[in-house]
């Protein structure tokens, strides 16, 4: 297991440039808004607008912190996603615009280049046992509060990565605020 802390999170511009991300964790490592395989980071959304268009990659958001808001993805439905929503997919490829429900929120981004990688995101309400695939080449655990996995005291958006989730079955989660599995699978898994 390796942990990521929060304060060690990398800040840079949306590739849009209309607003700031905060980079969780990316492959390969340094890889910028082009060239990476997958990426994890959140961001605050401050006010109605475009998304960023990323060929080529597949993405899935879940809500932080906020009252949600509504995603308007070309050749879907509008979808109103809040904090107790599932987390959304939707292809990077497609125009996409957002409206704010209730004022800013902060968003978790998770993406994959379509081809090389795939990926699920699981919201977890309360702790206990974390289930994920054994096909998964890489799992990710990000947490919105204070928390606790295995020994690993963990502070609100610290994230584990599990390199190989194979050897970690009996992973127990303790943490009274929700979190989020993220399984990373590479091209021959799933």
């Amino acid at each position: 297991m390796r942990i990521l802390r929060a304060a060690d999170h990398r800040r840079m511009p949306w590739k849009n440039g209309k607003g700031e991300t905060v980079e969780i964790a990316v492959f390969p490592e340094g890889a910028s808004v082009d060239t990476f395989d997958w990426r994890i980071s959140m961001a605050p959304v401050v006010s109605d607008g475009s998304f960023s268009v990323f060929p080529g990659i597949d993405r899935t958001l879940s809500i932080l912190t906020g009252d949600g808001m509504m995603l308007s993805v070309e050749g879907m439905a509008p979808t109103v996603i809040g904090q107790k929503s599932v987390p959304f997919s939707f292809s990077g490829d497609a125009k996409t615009e957002a409206v704010l429900q209730a004022g800013p929120i902060t968003d978790l981004n998770v993406m994959t280049r379509r081809r090389r990688f795939s990926h699920r995101v699981t919201r977890v309400d309360e702790g206990g046992g974390i289930g994920f695939s054994a096909d998964a080449a890489l799992v990710i655990l990000v947490v919105t509060g204070k928390a606790q996995v295995s020994q690993l005291k963990l502070d609100p958006v610290d994230a584990v990565i599990l390199d190989e989730p194979t050897q970690c079955r009996d992973l127990r989660l303790e943490t009274r605020e929700p979190c989020f599995v993220i399984e990373i699978f590479g091209q021959a898994s799933r």
